[in-house]
């Protein structure tokens, strides 16, 4: 009897110590691949596509993905690719995601592989760039393919590969990103357990990881705000009502919703006017304004506030002026808050701290940025995090921000993404095999 108790104890040190290892094959083969990933990411920089519009981006992934041998899915949600890796031991299924599209964004930093690439965007030529990092995220994305597809034998479990367009919004009036990924099955056949992703960060110095449990990122409404008066020259304005006026009224008392309503003890929130249309002449009071902006909360009930008081503030004002408002909100895409399974966090917290060093995992505030990974999280249990990619010495406050033409990440980052997302799939399929 006492022979089989220690047997048992001795188990999960057993198991640990075999994953261990699996750990340490995996950051082996993850060093060895580190310029090709390097390699992958210049080229889909150099090569950026909006959302829907990934096919250069989808095809490369995809002819890789076969090329190591996988189930390759393509046409997912458009322009997404989806593969699944089925290891040699019985096991969960984990998923692994990565977003695909660029921004229209033209950008200003000096790289040899700089984007040149122009399109057309809301009726605008503009220039494209990925000025969120997301050619990084296909790219460890791909390393891992590659990684774990060398250790299959030695994989409990299956790997499925999310590659998805359209995370920064599908074009007005199209589907697209992870909500149609998920309503075309994406976490189904086989069905996922649990799924993993990360984002790089251009203000978080390079060889950090940070995370937050619970409420990660911010649920997020876009809205369009257009208000009508009555055009006339601009010399008499007396005989107008003037639209451009009760516009610049609008955006600041929206601005007491913050200020005013929301209790700032206990989560943050964010009303943005992003986008003011009105007028095209310097003597003509016009009739219409077009304004388009965001809206951030953390809970279904402050969302549920904001929109009722934008929508008030919005009417209220322009009736105030003998003008009207008319809201949309949302009005072309909608994000719940990106949550991260509190329970899952806990779990894999050790494995962050392993891969990163414990002293490089940090614990950070909400974000008010929206990611649409939330909407995985609403059906399966998720950890999202952030991996640092900002170049030793720099200042976090003067480094260039996402969505900006001086977007710029330390590609010696890629390396630990591609490590992290391998152990925390190697470590939930040890887990699961205790």
């Amino acid at each position: 009897m006492k022979k089989l108790l220690f047997l048992s104890a001795a188990l999960p040190l057993f198991a640990a110590a075999q994953n261990n290892t699996l750990k340490v094959d995996a950051d082996k083969r993850a060093e060895a691949i580190t310029q090709k990933v390097i390699d992958w990411r210049r080229d889909f920089h150099q090569h950026p596509e909006l959302g829907n519009q990934e096919t250069r981006t989808a095809g490369i992934i995809a002819k890789h993905l076969q090329a190591l041998g996988l189930e390759v899915k393509t046409g997912v949600a458009k322009t997404g690719v989806v593969a699944v890796l089925k290891g040699g031991k019985p096991g969960p299924v984990v998923a692994l995601r990565a977003d695909m599209d660029g921004l229209p964004v033209t950008e200003r930093v000096n790289l040899p592989f700089a984007s040149k690439v122009r399109t057309t965007y809301n009726g605008q030529e503009v220039g494209t760039m990925h000025a969120c990092g997301h050619d990084s995220h296909v790219a460890i994305l791909m390393g891992v393919a590659e990684v774990l597809t060398g250790m299959k034998k030695d994989i409990a479990g299956t790997v499925k590969f999310i590659f998805q367009p359209a995370e920064e919004g599908a074009p007005v009036g199209e589907e697209g990103g992870a909500e149609l990924m998920v309503k075309e099955g994406v976490l189904e056949n086989p069905k996922v357990e649990v799924i993993f992703g990360l984002h790089i960060n251009s203000q978080t110095p390079v060889g950090q990881l940070t995370y937050k449990p619970g409420g990660t990122m911010a649920a997020v409404n876009d809205m369009k705000i257009t208000v009508t008066g009555r055009q006339a020259h601009g010399a008499y304005p007396w005989s107008s009502i003037d639209p451009i006026v009760v516009s610049a009224q609008i955006v600041n008392n929206l601005q007491t919703i913050v200020s005013r309503n929301l209790n700032v003890t206990e989560n943050p929130g964010v009303v943005t006017i992003g986008s003011i249309q009105g007028g095209v002449r310097s003597n003509i009071i016009p009739e219409k304004v077009e304004m388009l902006g965001t809206v951030r909360n953390f809970t279904k009930e402050d969302e549920a506030m904001f929109i009722d008081r934008i929508k008030t503030i919005a009417t209220k004002t322009a009736e105030a002026a003998g003008a009207k408002a008319e809201v949309l909100i949302p009005y072309s895409a909608h994000y719940p808050v990106t949550f991260n399974d509190i329970a899952l966090t806990e779990k894999m917290l050790p494995t962050l701290q392993y891969t990163a060093g414990a002293d490089n995992v940090k614990l950070k505030p909400p974000v008010t940025g929206a990611e649409d990974f939330s909407f995985y999280q609403e059906k399966v249990p998720g950890l999202f995090f952030f991996l640092g990619a900002m170049p030793k010495g720099q200042d976090p406050l003067k480094a260039p921000s996402h969505h900006t033409p001086d977007f710029f990440i330390d590609e010696s980052s890629f390396n630990l993404g591609v490590k992290a997302l391998c152990n925390l799939t190697l470590d939930y399929m040890g887990m699961k095999k205790k």
